[in-house]
């Protein structure tokens, strides 16, 4: 290892992006959506590229229009937000490394509960912030009594949950909401809610009205822009204030501005598409149900999350861990990429027709 690097470096792995398979194959492994903007939408954008795109110019670094815009946005589903509720990320993995700078480096430890997005620790520890990983139940749920141990007991300066949960697909139950409500000021309630527009479960409402809380949201699923990398925060003025003393400046390129303003725009029908991912998701669980060898948990997200029952470790002759990679490993040679990610797989849901070899490939595999 290079002399000059923090010597804790050497026990980290990069992230790893899924493996290069040749075409075609289903790419359900990262929960983005299956169908490309439309046609028009894509010419609308090339047009504003050639004529009103000044490429030797800095991108809007307050990012302006687009913050109006998602307020206005938010407001559909929460108590009204101004853009002064707004900070905009490249990706949402921007908007947690800011909050981690924020928050928790020289000055304490952050809470997750795994399996959840692996993000949140793996950008901990780059910046070299202790990770407290308090584990979930076998339905998925927060074990609440050792939540709260580790906040009385250790330097908890945030708490961030997926609603739902990737790669578990359940939302917050009343319980965990009502938990996270009750944190002290002095820790920040991070709700990831990449997945609102297939559950229709927001807490925006608490983070516009407590200064504790903060909501993240992103573009890359139901908008369909998941190559323009844009997420964005939604919290009281004073937080919006300290992440904007920590991004990067010009963080945000002029285009992905405009594809993201695009989007909003044309939102009710680039939306309309959700309504297709519910109906497939409700033929996915259905068809699953009926398959004797895995086990679905329910699913509020555009993912199935399963594992194997104990009839299909019986069947398969395999422990969990060999079977779910056996599975894995199959689905990937027949042209499906899914991922095994937390003890079980999920399985993003695409078009009718994706779906549909999925579950032939799924058929395949545990007949064999």
């Amino acid at each position: 290892m290079l002399p000059f690097l923090r010597a804790d470096l050497a026990n980290l792995k990069a992230y790893q992006p899924h493996p290069a398979i040749p075409e075609p194959y289903d790419q359900l492994d990262t929960n983005e959506s299956p169908i490309d903007l439309p046609a028009e939408i894509k010419a609308s954008l090339a047009n504003h590229y050639q004529q009103a795109l000044a490429a030797n110019r800095y991108p809007d670094g307050g990012h302006t229009a687009l913050k109006k815009a998602i307020a206005d946005y938010v407001s559909e589903s929460a108590i009204a937000a101004t853009a002064e509720n707004i900070s905009i990320g490249n990706g949402s993995d921007e908007l947690i490394r800011s909050l981690l700078i924020a928050t928790a480096i020289g000055n304490g430890s952050i809470l997750v509960a795994s399996p959840t997005f692996s993000m949140y620790a793996i950008l901990a520890q780059t910046l070299g912030i202790p990770v407290v990983d308090v584990g979930r139940q076998d339905d998925f749920c927060i074990n609440l009594e050792k939540a709260q141990t580790v906040i009385d007991q250790q330097t908890i300066r945030a708490v961030f949950m997926v609603h739902p949960n990737s790669p578990t697909a359940n939302p917050l139950t009343t319980a965990e909401i009502d938990w996270l409500r009750q944190l002290p000021n002095d820790v920040l309630v991070v709700i990831d809610e990449a997945y609102f527009e297939f559950s229709g479960h927001t807490l925006a409402a608490d983070s516009l009205s407590r200064p504790n809380w903060v909501v993240l949201r992103t573009f890359s699923k139901a908008f369909r822009l998941a190559a323009h990398r844009v997420g964005y925060a939604i919290a009281q003025p004073e937080l919006i204030n300290a992440l904007d003393k920590v991004r990067l400046p010009y963080n945000l390129p002029s285009f992905s501005q405009a594809a993201a303003l695009t989007a909003l725009t044309h939102r009710a029908s680039l939306l309309a598409n959700v309504d297709v991912t519910i109906t497939e998701r409700h033929t996915m669980s259905a068809w699953l149900n009926e398959q004797t060898m895995l086990s679905q948990w329910p699913s509020a997200a555009n993912f199935i999350y399963c594992r194997l029952s104990d009839l299909g470790l019986s069947k398969l002759g395999m422990p969990q861990p060999e079977g779910l990679n056996h599975i894995f490993s199959s689905l990937r040679q027949q042209g499906t990429l899914i991922r095994y990610t937390g003890g079980g797989l999920r399985i993003s849901l695409g078009t009718a027709e994706e779906n549909q070899r999925t579950r032939t490939h799924l058929r395949q595999t545990m007949i064999k």
